[in-house]
């Protein structure tokens, strides 16, 4: 089968692995390669998304005060047997399937249509017609004097592994930062973040960003910010951070240091100069919309390609390739309006779309509805489950009334999101939304009250 391949998958991500299973099951004949029996599956369940997502919801029922050791080896053991559940669930998906040859090494290119994989003593060599290459992302590391991932000092996937700290600096305050600022303080570690903005979450508007610092000030979490690292140290006893603000030196000791400065395109071990594949600036596989590298018969998706880095993004990657390959070969990256995210603090943070800075700056002519959830009558769900905090905001054209944006700051926020988000892909206005009749109690309900609200 080997000698006979139509495809090649290098990457067990979102992706990759739902394009591999949807075209053995057409007949094609599939190889897929992953680099460890540890990442069947893919980075989501195994060390991203479900794990950390796991932990933040047992962080957020723990009731005690300070760091409670048996309470997080606990809730560790918990994410381990499920992601160790759905990693056998994820393998057999497509062990099982005739056609599917699963290869477990390193892949790199040999060729324009080649590859050898590294496993152990044993290396195989395959060809295809085509290649899709998956390989997603690694934490990055900065040039900062001492930041080597080792004892104390730790990435999000190692710091999942250790001990709970007693005290715990965070260097970054984007998105993984912030959520894991969250979730260990509600551990009950003593949690500082070093962001080097001069405020936090400065890509969101103001209001919105002050009302996620509160909640992380709520938790116990101190954010210093125009702060810039330049080193770090450990011994067997403690990790120190040393970090300029305003001129001045400051240092800050705890039991652990993590590293969230984001994650870069994992091209590195492929050996892409044996192919006319071309790289990114950031070191992201540069392709078309329609996900076509520069090489012929070579592809990539997913956060190896840069950008936006989500699974439910690679998922929709698979979508453009399974057009190309079964389909009319139509779909393409510009199809993709209205992506939502979420930053799961403490309640989440969901947003779509245009912020009001942003809509401003580009000199529309906007109406903005904002209230706190707590203001909000008609939405009593918050109230019920023991955390009214949180902030929602709409920005939409005044002329049109279609919905331009909207960040949601509450319990339940990153399912409420996914329905603005409907919403806007399929040009449904702002006063349609307010009008429609949702469940009760519930937190949807708040966009009956909110947008009727717009100044």
């Amino acid at each position: 089968m080997a000698r006979e391949l139509d495809v090649i998958v290098i990457g067990w991500g979102k992706g990759g692995k739902t394009l591999a299973g949807t075209l053995a099951r057409a007949g094609w004949r599939v190889a897929i390669v992953e680099q460890s029996e540890k990442m069947y599956g893919g980075t989501c369940i195994n060390i991203a998304c479900v794990p950390t997502k796991i932990l933040i919801h047992d962080a957020e029922q723990h009731r005690g005060n300070g760091a409670d050791a048996d309470y997080f080896n606990t809730a560790v053991e918990r994410r381990d047997e499920l992601t160790a559940k759905m990693r056998q669930k994820n393998f057999s998906m497509l062990d099982d399937l005739d056609s599917v040859l699963v290869l477990t090494g390193r892949a790199s290119f040999t060729g324009a249509h080649s590859i050898k994989v590294e496993g152990g003593d044993e290396v195989v060599e395959l060809s295809a017609p085509k290649i899709v290459v998956n390989t997603g992302a690694v934490p990055a590391i900065p040039p900062i004097k001492g930041a080597e991932i080792s004892g104390r000092i730790h990435d999000s996937t190692t710091l999942q592994h250790a001990e709970l700290p007693k005290k715990l600096v965070v260097v970054g305050g984007g998105y993984a930062g912030l959520e894991f600022a969250s979730m260990f303080a509600q551990f009950g570690s003593e949690v500082s973040v070093l962001d080097r903005g001069e405020r936090a979450l400065k890509q969101e508007d103001e209001d919105i960003a002050a009302e996620v610092v509160s909640a992380l000030n709520d938790a116990g979490v101190t954010i210093i910010t125009s702060a810039s690292v330049t080193s770090l140290s450990q011994d067997a006893h403690s990790a120190t951070v040393t970090y300029d603000r305003n001129g001045e030196e400051h240092q800050l000791h705890a039991d652990a240091v993590l590293l969230a400065l984001g994650r870069t395109p994992n091209t590195a071990p492929l050996k892409l100069e044996n192919t006319a594949v071309q790289l990114g600036d950031k070191g992201e596989i540069k392709v078309d919309k329609y996900l076509a590298t520069d090489a012929e018969g070579i592809y990539a998706l997913g956060d190896v390609i840069g950008g936006a880095q989500f699974t439910y993004t690679s998922l929709d990657d698979n979508r453009i390739l399974k057009d190309k390959f079964l389909g009319e070969g139509k779909r393409n990256l510009e199809d993709r309006v209205a992506v939502p995210s979420t930053m799961f603090v403490t309640p989440p943070l969901a947003r779509v779309g245009l912020n009001e800075d942003q809509a401003r700056a580009q000199g529309l002519d906007i109406k903005v509805a904002t209230k706190k959830v707590a203001d909000i009558a008609a939405m009593p769900r918050p109230k019920i489950v023991g955390d009214p905090r949180g902030i929602i905001k709409f920005v939409v054209e005044r002329k049109t009334d279609q919905i331009l944006g909207a960040a949601l700051m509450h319990v339940d926020s990153q399912e409420v999101i996914n329905l603005v988000a409907m919403a806007m892909r399929a040009g449904i206005n702002a006063s349609t939304l307010r009008d429609s009749i949702f469940t009760h109690p519930s937190s949807t309900e708040a966009l009956n009250d909110v947008l009727g609200s717009f100044k």
